[in-house]
């Protein structure tokens, strides 16, 4: 996996991953990385696996919500 450099973030809005929750926020937010990017994700726990969508993409870090 190659580790995010603060360029062009690997995802944009719209974009659907399966992705694994790597840890959890200070606020309880899930927290998956996508090629090194930070990705929290509302009401996932810590070692969930979960199909996400991308909702909000800011320079060093996203946010995701859970799809069926």
């Amino acid at each position: 996996m190659k580790e995010f450099g603060f360029g062009k973030p690997p995802v944009k809005v719209g974009d659907v991953r399966d992705v694994k929750i790597e840890a959890v926020g200070s606020e309880g937010d899930g927290i998956a990385k996508i090629d090194g990017f930070v990705v929290f994700v509302p009401g996932a726990k810590l070692n969930d696996t979960v199909k996400v969508r991308i909702t909000k993409v800011l320079k060093k870090y996203g946010f995701a919500e859970i799809v069926d």
